[in-house]
């Protein structure tokens, strides 16, 4: 097996496990925000974040070639779960550095978060 085939491998892996925990912190913090501070900073309701946080990330996981644990699936071209990997952190992202911060804001930035 040559090299590259590993190092393809390790950095699905490594972009799996980034997505699981990225989805799931932003998730919880999501989960543990009041419901009427979403519409007060101007943003989508609670469960519309909740839904594309935890389907992104789950739909993330579950096409990934990095739960096969199988290196060799780059090879056979199997990287198209990488996409919603990318979809997965770019929701995430979004919520935890612009949406967050308006709680956080709303919320005179007192918080565990």
């Amino acid at each position: 097996m040559s090299w590259h085939i590993d190092v393809v491998g390790s950095i699905n892996i490594a972009l799996a496990l980034f997505t699981l925990v990225l989805g799931m912190v932003a998730f919880i913090n999501c989960a543990a925000q009041r419901s009427d501070a979403f519409p007060a900073i101007g943003t989508l309701q609670k469960p519309a974040w909740l839904a594309i946080i935890g389907g992104a990330t789950v739909i993330a996981l579950l096409t990934s070639s990095a739960l096969t644990f199988d290196p060799a699936a780059a090879e056979r071209g199997q990287t198209f779960g990488m996409l919603f990997q990318l979809i997965a952190i770019g929701a995430s992202a979004l919520y935890m550095l612009d949406v967050r911060r308006g709680l956080k804001d709303i919320s005179d930035g007192r918080g565990n978060w």
